[in-house]
């Protein structure tokens, strides 16, 4: 001790949960720190609002988990109570209301307690395995060696490690906490229900820390560190299907789960969940204290036991003859890794693959638990039978293991090289080229999975018809686009300095990369061939934004001090365009008066406000950053611009004339100028307002920035076809041309001017004929 006197059980453990705490803050909100521009320092009121994000996360995150503990208690008291309180109610609510009356007037029954109880023995497994099977584990440092150091008592020090891993168990806090927050209001403890489940998450965790902490002690003991990565694969593992396990209790009566309820034993009630369960329920304040007592004897039992045990597994150190891996004799590398297919680059990739064994396992067999944990515990896995005959499931299946495996493994792109990044910067070649090389390797390998799962439909199903191609088409296109966006988050989502590798990766684009991924498996699902095209060519213009972004970010990867400079970007246009249309939702929310759908005049009329209000917006923050590349409206004499803009006209004017002349034919359909404003008004708005705004938009900053990345045509096509998706289904093929046009009259003149006059003569032709 080094002539210092021990400190305190207590103290000690106050100041090792105290740094736990401090060391989980930090990692939270090191992705906050804004990267300061040169020789700028960063204010302290910008420090003290590096909590905001990560606090307004965890709240989003609390009560996604609370509202499903509470379908959770609705579900297990629909289907484990006798005589069946919730027949009879067709809807969602009117089943809540009654399932929620009931529990509320009397005391659980028995067997809505029993599966209280199952529901959290499995949360307190998923509060136990989850952090022991994070990377701490297969860490070759051990925190423990150097713990034992301080001036404190060995009993001591173990009390304290238990405690700070009770207090600092986020997985834990959010899986028990809002379930025993349900479980407590529900059995009719109103407000007082947040204390209660605070008690109660607070027995459990601290058993689920001492197993942990009993659990890892033995293993760094008995095993050498090739054999924990290993383990730590296989644990991380295990814990997934635990979570869906819980999750399905919420979706009906069919699941596997469901069954396991009606026949948990009862004699689970006495363990320490199933007094929580009864503690909870107690209608009574002798029942209350009866149970409370219980539970607390048997949590200080089994601390003490576990406490016990540590101290024994301790008793001759903390560092076994095991626990550092011998030398390895130097092998040449077989032949066989000669004949990998890809380029250098890429094979390296494969290379490093297949050494960790639990990145492979990550990127390669997680996918295939996740998805098939969703059909199997939610008891849809007589919906494989349908693959033959059902596109839809068969498409969303496909991607989902494509998604899953970009998610896991491309995203990791940046964070995979760790310490060692800078070495890529000495290499003969960009680091954007060698990101594209790793991004196409792991497209084509995430590929391996929908084919599969599209070769057992194929192979089940009677035929292959349209719709099915459609659908294989769209999944083999969105691999490629979200293997580019999973690098691109990859590159924001990674911090390559942070020390700790918990705070290499930003949690926070790992959610957007989820919410993008829902939102194309929406085109898998809808039969409207406009929507599809919309989604697609929306998050395929996306990628190219994202990935421009990351480009621009790349050589300030290894510098906390820089930034790249501000400059027009395609992001700023997709920004622009979310920006832009739900201006004109809130302008027609206001504009907009009875029923139906808003007419021709309201939509222009909100399409001039919502375009002027993003016009002055985005001025407003380029000035403020002193952004360069600023589309301007006039470059060089006004009189040959306005020639080229009419020049430009003639075809795109030509383009929407036969197409209008098509759709009349057809009798597909109009859209034709109403009474309620004014010809020269209407004309007036959709010949300067509309064309201005827009010109901003898709060619001053769409194009534009997209112009720094792409050749001319694939800037001027990528332009177009995102200029028509935003349009009516019905427009989109002549609004493409428009597109065009007016990207080349912005191209070859340099302003704006020459734009909107291409797109001004088009309108106004347009309304003057239909009129």
């Amino acid at each position: 001790m080094n002539g210092h006197p021990p400190v305190g059980t207590v103290r000690a453990a106050w100041l090792l949960a105290r740094l736990r705490l401090r060391r989980l803050l930090n990692l939270a909100t090191v992705s906050l720190r804004r990267k300061p521009g040169a020789g700028r320092a960063a204010t302290a009121g910008k420090r003290r609002g590096r909590w905001i994000l990560p606090l307004v996360m965890a709240l989003m995150m609390t009560l996604a988990f609370s509202h499903l503990s509470h379908q959770i208690v609705v579900n297990l008291h629909c289907e484990l109570t006798p005589g069946d309180v919730c027949a009879g109610q067709v809807d969602a609510a009117g089943r809540e209301r009654v399932a929620t009356d009931d529990m509320r007037e009397a005391p659980f029954t028995s067997g809505l307690a029993r599966g209280l109880a199952m529901e959290l023995w499995l949360l307190w497994l998923v509060a136990l395995l989850v952090p022991l099977g994070s990377r701490e584990l297969a860490q070759p440092d051990w925190d423990l060696e150097w713990l034992v150091t301080l001036p404190v008592r060995r009993k001591g020090l173990l009390w304290a490690r238990v405690l700070e891993r009770t207090v600092t168990n986020p997985t834990g806090w959010l899986v028990l906490w809002p379930a025993a927050l349900m479980i407590g209001w529900h059995a009719g403890l109103d407000w007082t229900a947040p204390l209660a489940a605070t008690v109660a998450a607070l027995a459990l965790l601290a058993l689920a820390a001492a197993v942990r902490t009993l659990v890892d002690t033995g293993l760094r003991l008995s095993l050498p560190p090739s054999q924990l990565r290993n383990l730590q694969a296989a644990i991380s593992v295990a814990a997934m299907p635990l979570i869906y396990l819980v999750i399905a209790l919420s979706t009906g009566a069919n699941g596997m789960t469901m069954g396991w309820a009606r026949a948990w034993p009862a004699w689970t009630l006495w363990t320490p969940p199933g007094l929580v369960v009864q503690w909870l329920d107690a209608r009574a304040a002798p029942a209350a204290i009866g149970f409370g007592a219980l539970l607390a004897l048997q949590a200080a039992l089994l601390l003490a036991a576990a406490l016990a045990l540590l101290e024994r597994q301790l008793s001759t150190g903390v560092v076994a003859a095991s626990s550092r891996e011998a030398a390895r004799a130097q092998r040449p590398p077989p032949a066989t890794r000669r004949a990998l297919p890809g380029t250098a680059l890429q094979r390296r990739e494969l290379q490093l693959l297949a050494r960790d064994r639990t990145f492979l396992v990550q990127s390669l067999v997680v996918p295939l638990v996740i998805i098939g944990s969703q059909l199997f515990f939610t008891g849809r896995m007589d919906a494989m039978t349908e693959l033959a005959t059902d596109g839809a499931l068969l498409a969303s299946i496909a991607f989902g293991l494509g998604s899953y495996v970009l998610l896991l493994s491309a995203f990791q792109t940046i964070n995979t090289e760790g310490q060692s990044l800078w070495l890529l910067y000495t290499f003969p070649a960009t680091l954007e080229r060698m990101l594209l090389e790793k991004a196409r390797l792991w497209a084509a390998l995430a590929m391996v999975y929908p084919a599969a799962v599209f070769a057992v439909g194929i192979g089940l199903g009677p035929a292959i018809d349209v719709d099915l191609i459609a659908r294989i088409a769209l999944v083999a296109l969105g691999v490629p686009v979200f293997a580019l966006i999973a690098v691109a988050l990859g590159v924001f989502a990674s911090d390559p300095l942070a020390q700790e590798a918990g705070a290499r990766v930003r949690p926070t684009y790992v959610y957007l990369y989820s919410v993008l991924a829902a939102l194309y498996g929406y085109a898998l699902y809808t039969t409207e061939w406009a929507h599809r095209a919309a989604v697609v060519v929306l998050l395929a213009g996306l990628a190219l934004a994202l990935w421009q972004k990351a480009r621009d970010h790349l050589p300030y990867l290894l510098d906390p001090t820089s930034a790249s400079p501000p400059r027009v970007s395609a992001a700023d246009a997709m920004i622009a365009a979310l920006l832009f249309f739900a201006a004109q939702v809130i302008a027609l929310a206001v504009i907009h008066r009875g029923g139906g759908l808003p007419s021709l005049s309201e939509l222009a009329l909100a399409l001039a406000i919502s375009g002027a209000t993003v016009w002055a917006l985005m001025r407003f923050v380029y000035w403020r950053m002193g952004t360069n590349g600023v589309p301007v409206f006039r470059h060089g004499p006004v009189l040959p611009a306005v020639l080229a803009g009419a020049t430009w006209a003639v075809p795109a004017i030509a383009a929407g004339v036969l197409w209008l002349l098509v759709v009349r034919h057809f009798g597909l359909g109009q859209l034709k100028p109403d009474g309620a404003i004014a010809l020269p008004l209407l004309l007036a708005i959709a010949c300067v307002a509309a064309p201005f705004s827009e010109e901003f938009i898709f060619r001053g900053l769409l194009f534009g920035g997209l112009r720094r990345s792409l050749p001319f045509m694939a800037a001027a096509v990528a332009s177009a076809a995102l200029f028509a998706v935003v349009h009516p289904p019905l427009s989109m093929l002549p609004v493409f041309v428009l597109g065009l046009c007016t990207a080349c009259a912005y191209g070859r003149n340099g302003g704006l001017l020459a734009p909107v006059v291409t797109h001004a003569l088009y309108n106004g032709v347009m309304i003057f004929i239909q009129a």
